[in-house]
């Protein structure tokens, strides 16, 4: 076992643990209903950025299960983005003209309570070993496709040969152009980011980008922003995306900093995500109206590059919003 899958081991896997922990009483609002729905798991090492004692704790906010989420909310669904249609074999999403996402894994390494995925059929849908042959072959026939989307669960959980065989595959076809991973791990995980997992990527004829998410400025510790350095150094066109949370960063002196830390870190802020409106999410979205005001004054903050988009993404549309 490699020291990253056995920090993985090492997670947090019971809420009260974590408070623990923490040195934080379990509140009446944790609840085991809304655990047993979508399941919980954090890393230490995500869990040493927490703020001890602070049940309020953005990097908390984002991982305990709360009796909010077993509220059912008008408009919020098991299929937000209308994933499951897009579904056009187990493995493969296509839901935009030039680009296609591989499901490569179920897993992650921490369970972020506002996922749009936390109901999909990954049983069903995931690409699988004996799937892969076939969703390659698609890839292969659509000429259109010259990007593919490593997504998940997170697609950096797999093994280094793994990863590196499926982007080796994808390199041998030659109207890709582009492959695109995106990755919580190198926020929740940096150890996974080894010169073996590199090695493995790199020194193809595809170009390689990584999107990674991070939130909150305090997810960004040293041992991330070395992480982050080694994909840069490796020829890795490096993004965020994050997402607008209540209670986390729907504030704009967190997202400058955000942006900030992440330019020093050599990640350019791509998009800030509305919620995605998965069902068990609503205590965390942000209204239009507030996330449009919030966005206009870190524009006044900012330089043009440092903004990230704000967008939405809408079930049957060929684009994301941007508003």
């Amino acid at each position: 076992m490699e020291p990253w899958q056995a920090q993985l081991a090492d997670s947090f896997t019971d809420p009260t643990d974590l408070l623990q922990f923490l040195e934080i009483s379990a509140p009446e609002s944790v609840c085991e209903d809304a655990e047993r729905r979508f399941p919980f798991r954090v890393t230490r090492s995500y869990a040493g950025r927490m703020r001890k004692g602070d049940i309020a704790d953005p990097l908390l906010r984002q991982v305990l299960p709360l009796r909010e989420e077993v509220v059912a909310a008008p408009g919020f669904s098991a299929d937000p983005v209308g994933d499951r249609g897009a579904a056009v074999m187990p493995g493969i999403l296509h839901k935009y003209q030039g680009r296609a996402l591989l499901l490569s894994t179920a897993m992650c390494a921490i369970g972020c309570r506002y996922c749009f995925r936390r109901d999909f059929p990954y049983g069903e849908l995931q690409l699988s070993k004996t799937a892969e042959a076939e969703a390659l072959a698609y890839i292969a026939v659509d000429r259109s496709i010259e990007e593919i989307i490593l997504s998940g669960g997170d697609p950096l959980l797999l093994g280094d040969r793994r990863i590196a065989g499926i982007v080796s595959k994808l390199a041998d076809i030659p109207h890709v152009q582009r492959v695109r991973v995106h990755s919580r791990v190198p926020v929740v995980l940096p150890s996974r980011i080894t010169r073996s997992l590199i090695d493995g990527l790199i020194d193809r004829r595809v170009q390689l980008v990584m999107v990674i998410h991070a939130n909150h400025p305090d997810e960004l510790d040293q041992e991330v922003v070395e992480a982050l350095a080694r994909l840069r150094r490796a020829g890795f066109t490096m993004l965020n995306q994050a997402v607008l949370l209540r209670g986390v960063n729907d504030d704009p002196e967190i997202l400058v900093d955000l942006s900030d830390r992440l330019f020093r870190a050599g990640v350019l802020p791509y998009y800030l995500h509305l919620l995605d409106r998965a069902r068990g999410t609503a205590h965390f979205e942000v209204s239009v109206d507030d996330a449009l005001i919030l966005h206009e004054r870190i524009r006044r903050r900012l330089p043009g590059y440092l903004v990230p988009r704000l967008a939405r993404e809408e079930a049957g549309q060929p684009y994301k919003t941007l508003l």
